[in-house]
């Protein structure tokens, strides 16, 4: 069994990214925690619109065993140490002693996931000795609308018989979903899906860029 970790800056990165992913690990047996470092609310709402209930409701779709919403406040990363982020990320990786981390893309627009990725690399380091592989993964409405465009998949995996239950975990972000043709819709994530998986003769996907391997 796998300890799969997944570091997210904000309430349904993780779903944007590699919702998919999760769900593949969880229907094999592995376990899967998620990090999501911001609150995602006081920022664009000023008041609570159900993030915290959405959270645990799109964990439970994905088969998610524990999430640690840490709260820091949105779009305010860049105000903390980068010890006091690392921190905390240090103290779940020690304790859960995960094999696998995917974390968001430092190629992304959002300041958030650049700082983020900026202290997973450092609290993630190679001196964990459990931790065997830490990819990045692409999110949707940041990745692509990052300059330079650095995030070059390396990793294609087929997420074609979980694709409508991944969508079924996103659409509990009530807040978050947006109309067609913005690429947070519903619509755009499966078309996204089919995009990323026709690279490859697959019928819908998800990808990553490697960080690091190590095979010890």
């Amino acid at each position: 069994m796998n300890r799969v970790l997944v570091v997210a800056a904000h309430p349904d990165d993780e779903l944007l990214g590699i919702g998919g992913i999760v769900i593949k690990h969880t229907q094999a047996g592995d376990e899967v925690r998620s990090v999501i470092m911001c609150e995602g609310e006081s920022l664009r709402y000023h008041n609570d619109v159900g993030q915290n209930t959405a959270i645990q409701e799109a964990a439970d779709v994905m088969g998610v065993s524990k999430v640690y919403h840490l709260k820091y406040p949105d779009q305010r990363l860049d105000t903390y140490t980068l010890t006091e982020l690392i921190t905390p990320l240090e103290t779940i990786s020690e304790e859960y002693k995960p094999n696998i981390i995917y974390c968001q893309s430092g190629c992304d627009a959002n300041r958030d996931h650049k700082i983020l990725f900026e202290a997973a690399m450092i609290a993630f380091r190679p001196t964990s000795e459990w931790i065997e592989d830490f990819y990045g993964f692409y999110t949707a409405s940041s990745t692509e609308w990052g300059y330079p465009r650095n995030f070059v998949p390396d990793t294609w995996m087929d997420i074609s018989d979980v694709l409508e239950k991944k969508i079924e975990a996103f659409e509990k972000y009530h807040s978050e979903v947006r109309a067609y043709p913005h690429p947070r819709s519903s619509d755009a994530l499966r078309y996204q899906a089919h995009f990323w998986g026709n690279q490859c003769c697959m019928d819908a996907a998800e990808v990553l860029m490697t960080v690091r391997r190590i095979k010890r």
